[in-house]
């Protein structure tokens, strides 16, 4: 299995590098590496034990393919499916299928590395492949965005690498298990580099614009599985160290109810799913033990999500509330918005339930908050008007690429069939209906514009900042 793990981590690379030779097939060969992966995502499942090797023996680089990479790898295979479906008539240039299968290999790699420096070299490639993607259309505001996202994320990573480089002059290792005993700064500097790149609290402020300015698949892509790339190692820790887990939960309560607080307000289409996106991510660190179910599940809905919102007449709710949708895309985009808030008969059912049995005391509170503000969000998609629109159009591939994700939720929702019992039951579907409720009588009419001065370009270095030190007084706490 360690040969094939190799062959399947280099694949996307050579396929990515070598595809211009055989344009006319960049597509078929893209397409072939995500069923790749999602082949090797399967096999990993049926593993009884991880896979566990050292790379560099007295550097700690170690890597690590388990049940918590099966369920991310599995995440990237699907979505870059679907993306790929999508953008199969789209003209598209062999460029563009290099970038996204690099992007594709890179995180990938992100998901099987168990050490702070490969993981390092992966989120970095990540990075490049990830800007490359934004700046494709060229136009000014797609370069500016690009560009944005690119000096937010290398700074992320300097404060990152610096945090590595003092793990391994206190331990002489960059495995993560070092980090038990590390310094304060170390950890601090560590934890900020990932919480940006995974979108985490007010660290992750970057991303609403990033990924709702960006091409309708690119943002599917990246709130489908690029930003996991940074929460996966995040999740990983938690797991490995008893003493990390707190803080890994702290964040997750917090960025849920950020989130949520910005996205029952957002009239933008995009803005509210990015913001959502935000929401979710402390969902899957609020309980470590299941945080792989629950990005899958986050990885196919929120792609399905953005893929639908692209096909939508208009960005503006207030605007979409005059416009009829046609009824098949209301429906996709019912079934999505559905399975994000935990309706039974979808994976997003059993990823809340499992969530919910997973926190401890004190977080209870904020993430039933934080369930309900799902709720409250997506019934603004739920109740917009539908009904037949011969005007309304959608790419070619758009319904198979949102049929394999729906689909996706569809079969997922077996892992956990013992949710299904009455008590699980009733309590989402109160949520839901509280949540709809909510949304019908009160927030429906209200028109409430939150600042966005923290997503500024000049101030988000400045967020960073603040966040080391909270996590200082974190960490010495």
């Amino acid at each position: 299995m360690t040969l094939w793990t190799m062959l399947w981590i280099a694949l996307p690379f050579f396929v990515g590098f070598s595809i211009y030779l055989l344009p006319q097939a960049d597509r078929i060969l893209s397409l072939g590496v995500a069923l790749v992966s999602l082949a090797y995502a399967i096999a990993l499942f049926w593993l009884a034990t991880p896979l566990d090797w050292q790379l560099l023996d007295s550097f700690g680089v170690t890597l690590m393919a388990d049940q918590l990479s099966a369920f991310f790898i599995l995440t990237n295979a699907l979505v870059t499916a679907a993306v790929i479906l999508y953008c199969w008539y789209s003209g598209k240039t062999t460029f563009f299928y290099t970038q996204l299968i690099i992007l594709h290999g890179s995180v990938n790699a992100a998901f099987i590395c168990a050490d702070l420096l490969s993981m390092y070299v992966a989120l970095e490639v990540i990075g490049i492949a990830t800007f490359l993607l934004i700046a494709y259309p060229r136009s000014d505001r797609s370069l500016w965005v690009a560009l944005r996202y690119l000096f937010v994320s290398n700074t992320a990573m300097l404060f990152y690498l610096i945090g590595a480089a003092l793990v391994y002059q206190t331990n002489q290792s960059f495995a993560f298990s070092a980090l038990a005993g590390a310094p304060t700064e170390a950890l601090a500097l560590i934890f900020l580099g990932l919480l940006t790149k995974g979108g985490i609290f007010v660290s992750g402020l970057w991303l609403p614009l990033t990924h709702s300015e960006s091409e309708t698949p690119v943002s599917a892509l990246m709130s489908g599985v690029v930003i996991k790339a940074g929460v996966f190692p995040l999740v990983r820790i938690a797991l490995m160290l008893e003493e990390l887990d707190p803080i890994v939960r702290i964040f997750g309560a917090a960025t849920a109810l950020l989130g949520v607080a910005y996205a029952v307000f957002e009239k933008d289409t995009k803005r509210m799913l990015a913001f959502h996106t935000v929401s979710q991510m402390g969902f899957v660190l609020a309980a470590p033990e299941v945080g792989g179910f629950y990005a899958l599940t986050h990885g196919l809905v929120k792609a399905a999500l953005f893929l639908i919102a692209g096909a939508l007449p208009s960005r503006d709710f207030k605007l979409l509330h005059s416009q009829p949708i046609r009824t098949p895309i209301w429906v996709a985009l019912v079934i999505a918005s559905f399975s994000i808030s935990g309706f039974p008969l979808l994976s997003g059912f059993g990823a809340k339930v499992l969530t919910m049995k997973n926190l401890l005391p004190w977080q209870v509170i904020a993430m039933n908050i934080a369930a309900l503000g799902t709720a409250i969000s997506f019934a603004k998609f739920i109740f917009l008007p539908q009904g037949p629109d011969p005007t309304q159009t959608v790419k070619r591939g758009f319904w198979p690429a949102v049929v394999l994700l729906l689909a996706g939720l569809v079969v997922a929702n077996v892992a956990y069939y013992d949710a299904y019992s009455l008590a699980n039951i009733v309590k989402p579907l109160a949520t839901i209906g509280l949540g709809w409720l909510a949304y019908r009588l009160i927030l429906q009419r209200v028109v409430v514009k939150l600042p966005q001065v923290l997503e500024e370009f000049e101030h988000l270095i400045g967020i960073m900042s603040l966040m080391l030190v909270l996590l200082f007084g974190m960490v010495f706490a």
